[in-house]
């Protein structure tokens, strides 16, 4: 009976290592959602940094180039879409966004990473910011030169993009942008150079941390922007129409007119200095947003706080193209004139 006793503890405890050797062997699930852009990118010429074809390699290629993914993560992927950057549409922001609601509300999925092209990309991070609602990593990343290049930064990018997306220090942060060995904000990063790799910063905020070969080190402990708004938008199929004009000396008034005369139901100045508007374009702003139609003031400038304008509503820490994309947001929500401006506000 004894020996009967000791050997079936000798099976149960077998089974329990074995069990947890399975477990400790099991890495995160992520998933990598590919749009194209550079990091899919290739040319003839392996100096070619500039005329390359965007987005011809598919995301298991990508995958693929990067052996040690599979020593940190369960990596599958999904091809959204093979496009130049500045080609994504409203269609494939919805898209985006509600394949990834629904991947990181399954119990398997760590995190998820979004290849882009870097031309847009700040505007997909942040509208992905603001629609999804989740404490579970999501990574955008992207490529300065393609994978065809001499020093190409795809591979590394992602395999730290990857890295982030299974780190616990992560979590809860929002949308991250993950690229050249730096950890941003989706809510506050830009693209600041036409080309150079260290291309995203955001001026004012910092970033959130840095990388070390595949390791993140994060500066400080998750926190979200102030008064950070969320809008769903699992049920909507399209988005209003919000058009973005560059002020300048003499600027045309008439552009004004035609954007909202071809279906614009909101406008963003990238405004000079503080937001300034020549006077003809201010006596038209007064007038459209007495019909109702909300015009928002940002700065051409690149950084700085949008505030105190007598005319249309200060963009606040929002450049134009982050501008576009709330506003776009908050119409879709049906949000009034106050409500707009309570989230410019901040």
């Amino acid at each position: 009976m004894r020996r009967a006793v000791v050997s079936w503890l000798f099976a149960v405890v077998f089974l329990c290592n074995a069990f947890v050797a399975q477990a400790a062997d099991k890495h995160p699930g992520v998933t990598i959602y590919a749009t194209g852009g550079t990091i899919a990118g290739s040319a003839e010429s392996s100096t070619d940094t500039t005329t390359y074809q965007s987005g011809v390699l598919g995301v298991d290629v990508l995958i693929k180039a990067v052996p040690q993914l599979k020593d940190i993560a369960d990596v599958s992927g999904v091809q959204v879409a093979k496009l130049n950057s500045p080609d994504v549409s409203q269609a494939v922001l919805l898209k985006l966004s509600k394949e990834i609601g629904k991947k990181l509300a399954e119990k398997g999925t760590h995190g998820v990473v979004v290849t882009h092209g870097t031309d847009t990309l700040e505007e997909t991070a942040f509208f992905l910011d603001l629609t999804i609602k989740s404490k579970k990593p999501v990574v955008i990343v992207g490529a300065m030169r393609p994978a065809t290049a001499i020093s190409a930064d795809g591979p590394m990018n992602l395999l730290q993009a990857v890295s982030a997306a299974v780190d616990r220090n992560a979590e809860d942060r929002g949308v991250l942008v993950v690229m050249n060995d730096r950890i941003g904000s989706a809510f506050y990063i830009t693209k600041t150079n036409a080309t150079t790799p260290d291309t995203f910063k955001a001026a004012e905020q910092g970033f959130l941390g840095t990388f070390v070969g595949d390791k993140a080190k994060f500066y400080y402990e998750p926190a979200k922007p102030v008064n950070k708004p969320h809008f769903d938008v699992s049920k909507l199929d399209s988005l209003p129409k919000v058009v973005i004009l560059y002020s300048y000396q003499d600027e045309d008034v008439a552009l004004l007119d035609a954007a909202v005369a071809n279906g614009a139901k909101g406008i963003v100045f990238a405004g000079t200095g503080n937001g300034s508007l020549s006077k003809g374009m201010e006596d038209k702003v007064v007038e459209l947003m007495g019909r109702g139609i909300p015009v928002i003031r940002s700065t051409r400038t690149g950084s700085g706080w949008v505030s105190d304008i007598d005319t249309g509503i200060p963009s606040g820490c929002f450049n134009a193209q982050k501008s576009r994309i709330l506003l776009t947001l908050a119409l879709a929500e049906g949000a009034n004139m106050d409500k707009i401006k309570r989230y410019f506000g901040m």
